[in-house]
């Protein structure tokens, strides 16, 4: 291996992005019997969780892009995991609301979900396996405004435009544009 390759290996955005593979492969190979991706299980989970959000709102949940959202919510919709109805204050949006078989989904899915989970973190001793989701929250929390789908917890709360309504430890609020620019 040359030294050009070694350098591009060991790249933290390299193997952030390997390590991301090897969760997604984990992830298929422990939920195969289900047919269900990572992002459709987290969006139906986030559904169940705040029954009548928007699309709009779910992206901000699970920091997901606006372009593929509409995808994943048709597809957990066409297999009866999910319902749309007209939003009550906004006839424009759809409300989601987790169906009967989105809950039995998600009841039967979680040992899968948890193993992979396991296995992800299987090859590091218990003490690194701490230390190792704290630097990794850190890092993601720290970075958060450089994604071009921010997390948005805020989102949820009551008056969630109105600054100073939410939880300071809620909000994620993104840096102007202009500053991170250099």
């Amino acid at each position: 291996m040359s030294d050009d390759d070694s350098r591009l290996i060991d790249m933290p955005g390299h193997l952030i992005r390997r390590l991301q593979q090897i969760a997604s492969a984990l992830f298929l190979d422990q939920a195969k019997s289900f047919d269900f991706t990572p992002v459709q299980y987290a969006a139906l989970v986030a559904i169940k969780n705040h029954a009548g959000l928007d699309q709009t709102t779910l992206c901000n949940v699970i920091a997901l892009d606006r372009s593929t959202i509409g995808d994943v919510v048709g597809r957990l919709e066409k297999r009866g995991l999910i319902s749309r109805t007209n939003g009550t204050t906004d006839r424009r949006t759809k409300a989601l609301r987790v169906t009967a078989a989105g809950r039995r989904m998600i009841r039967d899915i979680e040992p899968a979900v948890m193993a992979t989970q396991r296995l992800i973190l299987a090859p590091l001793k218990a003490n690194e396996r701490v230390t190792f989701m704290q630097m990794l929250k850190h890092l993601v929390h720290l970075n958060n405004e450089h994604s071009r789908a921010p997390l948005r917890l805020h989102a949820l709360q009551p008056n969630a435009g109105v600054r100073g309504r939410a939880s300071t430890a809620q909000v994620v609020r993104p840096r102007r544009r202009e500053a991170t620019r250099r």
